[in-house]
């Protein structure tokens, strides 16, 4: 007994010490490394059934505090009273107070240690059923393991649930769960070339990086889950099969072909041959921004442009109806945008935020409801935030206790009062997550075995009389405030308007080639990147410069004037098609001083080039009576419906003001020169005559 006091007496002195004034910095460090590291390892049964059902707890605990310790008992804590509702499930994994752990501590369920030497490791044992615990009916029930030391609590104490599951009357509902997980990236290209703008990709494929962690669960998930790639990542990669370059600050890298990316592309097209696979629009752009600043065609091409790419390169078909918009938030212009794309998209994933329930309701909504689009209803599933962070904890934490609170959750959803018909959930981490595959791998098939789930595909979740009513999508300042900003959109607008006209200006009127280009530069995931954006913005805009400046106006330049001799005339405009396919194109001529020069050539006739050649035009052009000197023209290409092509180029006109009675005299000089000259002509042949005639006459007298 005086060994306890004493003992009493030096924790509570040591508390002092360490909360004294001056000393909490340095006590705050000494007791993250002088603890007892206390970890469970597992509960199983996971969920038992029966009053008699033994569970057994099993772990470890480490003793960190620098010295041995001795008279130690790990013991279970915990109450009969289960859980109400999610919300003070969430509270109560949330509180850290110890004054708030079960309050029961159990007399048999516990081990004793006697001794533990600085830094050595103890396993720990101890089993309980339901009758000792007090369980009586289904539900969630707290739980906690803690550390004493004669009696006294010493460490931080590990929360979790045991999740009582006897057969109810009548039989609980067995809701439908849809898991969609994404493989999404941020763009690593600026045009479809071999350069990378980095080489993070490279890492990310092999060892521990998140795109092969991705690749391992998609190995193991179940055929039912379902799987939203980005096109753009695929296509990235694709190029990194062969040969590629990397950008650097002053220069570019080579780079061997990866075998990696390769490997990483097969995998994931075996892998999730027969699981639903959606795509999300090409480089995966930020929706919401696009239809606040005015670029409407973006999204549409992007989800056609995305459809193309993963069908290809997954080999197999891969749709788009259903869409997931960056963040899971949208608002109506955003869904109107998706909703008249090409390829109609008729479903949309959002987060709860985005359509929170109008009343708000006590217990978990239905997934799936009904939103009104300008092309008719769209069904909008909405995910579970707590079963989706479970996926994707914010901290470190163990699959056991991760598993444990999954179980709890999905059991307390089928037990809330009222509910017996079967309701939809979804479970949709963030879309550029770094998953953890233990634990989600765990989660997965936990969610397969557990009686009260049904594991289904997104697509297959559809509004039914369950839905609860909602507020309507709730687009928040903070949404708008996360898009990208007009400041940066703008120029991306200007480059997507030159990009267009490189696909305008040929005869065929092909896509154009920097389509998926322009689509990078909108990237949700510029959000919180825009220097990034900004430079992957400069390659591309040197792209397109350089593709439109391969058709020129030849011969133009202020030291290389056209002369128009007269006062009518043409002048000769030549252009230069550089590129390998035909161009069509019209030529607008504008005198820039019309009362010196008129111009009449209205572009009403196209020009067409073939791939490396030229044409030329003749302009009509007419100099004002008596005047002479030099006149200027601006010469501007434009495509069929009347855009622009190109920079203008200024042409500079000498006229030599030759009219009436000039004209007559210099026709009549023309008249007299030829006339010379055809006399001198038959005189010389004369001449050539009688010379042969003569030496013929002198040969036959010879």
């Amino acid at each position: 007994m005086i060994r306890k006091v004493t003992l009493l007496s030096a924790l509570l002195a040591f508390i002092v010490v360490a909360t004294a004034p001056g000393a909490a910095a340095t006590n705050t460090v000494k007791a993250s490394r002088q603890t007892l590291a206390l970890s469970i390892s597992s509960i199983s049964p996971e969920a038992p059934t029966a009053q008699t059902d033994v569970i057994k707890f099993t772990g470890t605990i480490r003793n960190d505090t620098g010295v041995p310790q001795s008279a130690l008992r790990v013991r279970l804590r915990y109450t009969a009273q289960k859980f109400t509702d999610r919300v003070t499930m969430a509270a109560y994994q949330n509180d850290q107070n110890p004054a708030t752990l079960p309050g029961n501590v159990s007399g048999t369920s516990g081990l004793d240690i006697p001794a533990l030497a600085a830094g050595a490791q103890a396993r720990w044992e101890f089993t309980a059923t339901p009758v000792q615990l007090g369980y009586r009916s289904f539900g969630v029930y707290p739980v906690a393991v803690d550390v004493a030391q004669y009696g006294v609590p010493i460490t931080t104490s590990q929360r979790t649930y045991v999740t009582y599951a006897p057969p109810t009357v009548p039989k609980l509902p067995r809701n439908k769960l849809a898991i969609a997980l994404p493989v999404i990236d941020q763009p690593h290209r600026a045009t479809d070339g071999s350069l990378f703008v980095d080489d993070k990709l490279s890492q990310s494929v092999t060892g521990k990086g998140r795109l092969a962690d991705l690749a391992r669960i998609a190995q193991s998930a179940p055929k039912s889950v379902t799987w939203f790639v980005e096109p753009g990542l695929l296509d990235d990669l694709n190029a990194m099969k062969g040969k590629y370059q990397v950008k650097t600050k002053d220069d570019v890298q080579d780079k061997p072909a990866s075998a990696e990316a390769g490997s990483w592309l097969t995998t994931m097209r075996t892998a999730l041959a027969a699981s639903p696979v959606f795509a999300v629009p090409y480089a995966d752009p930020d929706v919401a921004a696009l239809a606040h600043q005015g670029l409407d065609a973006q999204p549409s091409r992007a989800i056609e442009l995305g459809k193309q790419k993963a069908t290809s390169l997954l080999g197999r078909e891969v749709k788009t109806n259903v869409n997931w918009p960056p963040a899971g938030v949208l608002d109506a212009d955003a869904l109107d945008l998706l909703s008249v794309s090409k390829d109609k998209v008729d479903k949309v994933l959002l987060n709860p935020t985005n359509l929170p329930p109008q009343p708000p309701v006590p217990f978990t909504p239905d997934a799936a409801t009904t939103l009104e689009s300008v092309n008719g209803p769209v069904t909008a599933l909405v995910a579970d935030t707590e079963l989706s962070k479970l996926f994707e904890p914010a901290t470190s934490t163990s699959v056991l206790l991760s598993t444990q609170r999954f179980i709890a959750e999905t059991a307390m959803i089928a037990a809330e009062a009222g509910q017996t018909s079967p309701r939809s959930l979804v479970i949709a981490p963030s879309r550029r997550w770094d998953p953890n595959p233990t634990l989600v791998s765990a989660l997965m098939r936990t969610a397969g075995r557990l009686p009260w789930l049904q594991l289904t595909p997104l697509e297959s979740l559809k509004p039914t009389k369950l839905a609860v009513p909602r507020a309507g999508l709730t687009y928040t300042e903070q949404d708008r405030k996360q898009e990208l900003t007009s400041k940066y959109l703008t120029p991306v607008k200007n480059v997507s308007s030159q990009a267009q006209l490189t696909s305008l200006i040929t005869a065929d009127k092909t896509p154009s080639s920097f389509d998926a280009a322009v689509l990078r530069l909108t990237s949700s995931a510029w959000r919180n990147n825009t220097r990034v954006g900004r430079s992957v913005y400069k390659l591309v805009s040197a792209a397109v410069n350089e593709r439109i400046d391969k058709i020129q106006i030849t011969g133009a330049g202020p030291d290389r004037p056209r002369t128009l001799a007269g006062s009518n005339g043409v002048v000769p405009i030549s252009v230069k098609n550089s590129l390998t396919v035909p161009i069509v194109l019209y030529i607008d001529v504008t005198s820039n001083n019309p009362e010196l020069l008129q111009v009449n050539f209205p572009p009403t006739e196209p020009l067409s080039i073939g791939g490396g050649q030229s044409g030329t035009v003749q302009v009509p052009m007419s100099a004002a009576t008596g005047g002479s000197g030099d006149a200027t023209v601006t010469v501007q290409l434009k495509t069929a419906d009347g855009q622009p092509y190109g920079k203008p180029q200024r042409l500079t006109i000498r006229t030599t003001g030759y009219t009436g009675i000039a004209s007559v005299i210099v026709g009549a000089a023309l008249t007299v020169m030829l006339a010379a000259v055809v006399t001198r002509v038959l005189r010389r042949r004369s001449e050539r005559k009688a010379a042969r005639a003569a030496k013929t006459r002198e040969s036959e007298t010879v």
